[in-house]
């Protein structure tokens, strides 16, 4: 598919490709970088000079990952988008904050027939993500306003971010489907009890905006194991793709260099949403 789902972040009018920039009909053009993406993120809807994951996160990001400490949630996020795909002609993916492409790249290397999207608003991550993966279309932009036609979304994955159910409402007609993956309250529970003086216990975040806006919960469920770090890069890449790294203290971060080895429980819930239905998945 590249660009054909796309569509105009000023006038949402489609665009499409002439020569190396993505065009509507109203004028408004985007360049198409070398690496194989599309910047349609506005000016407008930065919040900063450049939003998002600097590339030295995304990189610690990438090592941390191609190193294989996640494949359970990759294989477990594969699992569930090819039975909700099982017997349809057409599934597009939408991955929205898909960072560096890990979860992506997974997938399209175990279904490469799958239409697959990764948006984030980190241009660093997309550029990273898109140097790897040129079968997948990429663009910079934010999800509180998706450049992609109306209904056009099967599956929306929106792993540890901030699903924006009034924009993912708009992407998705009935029958399509929402995987949410948070953190539980075991999540990397060692870390926390080495980088802070007390550590307080939460779940994953309500879906109560998710009701409000059409969905309907089919299933939850954790996904639970224990990971192994052998070395302080390794520690300091997990950290640094996580909140932590802008929470930990002085102390706490010396504390923390005093390791070269961690084993870590990684405590996750996911959570499958249909949008206007109420059938549970088997």
């Amino acid at each position: 598919m590249k660009w054909n789902q796309f569509i105009c972040p000023h006038d949402a009018l489609p665009i499409v490709q002439k020569g190396k920039s993505l065009c509507c009909e109203k004028g408004h053009s985007f360049d198409l970088a070398r690496e194989g993406y599309c910047n349609l993120l506005l000016v407008q809807q930065k919040a900063s000079h450049d939003p998002g994951d600097s590339m030295e996160m995304v990189m610690a990001r990438r090592r941390f990952l191609e190193a294989g400490f996640y494949l359970p949630l990759a294989k477990k996020i594969f699992s569930i988008a090819s039975e909700l795909a099982h017997q349809k002609e057409e599934f597009r993916i939408l991955d929205a904050g898909s960072g560096e492409g890990y979860y992506l790249r997974y997938i399209q290397s175990q279904n490469p027939e799958l239409q697959l999207i990764g948006i984030d608003i980190s241009k660093s991550a997309v550029k990273a993500a898109a140097k790897l993966s040129s079968n997948i279309s990429w663009g910079v932009a934010s999800n509180k306003q998706l450049p992609l036609e109306n209904n056009s979304i099967h599956l929306i994955l929106s792993m540890f971010g901030f699903p924006v159910w009034a924009s993912f409402t708009k992407l998705q007609k009935q029958g399509s489907y929402t995987v949410l993956v948070d953190a539980g309250e075991n999540h990397l529970i060692e870390l926390r009890e080495i980088i802070y003086p007390s550590v307080t216990k939460s779940g994953p975040p309500t879906i109560n905006a998710a009701f409000d806006s059409g969905y309907h919960l089919l299933s939850e469920e954790p996904l639970r194991f224990s990971i192994q770090l052998t070395s302080q890069e390794q520690i300091n890449d997990l950290l640094s793709m996580t909140p932590h790294a802008h929470r930990i203290s002085e102390e706490g971060l010396k504390k923390l260099k005093s390791y070269d080895r961690l084993e870590l429980s990684v405590d996750l819930l996911i959570r499958v949403l249909k949008k206007d239905q109420v059938t549970v998945l088997t």
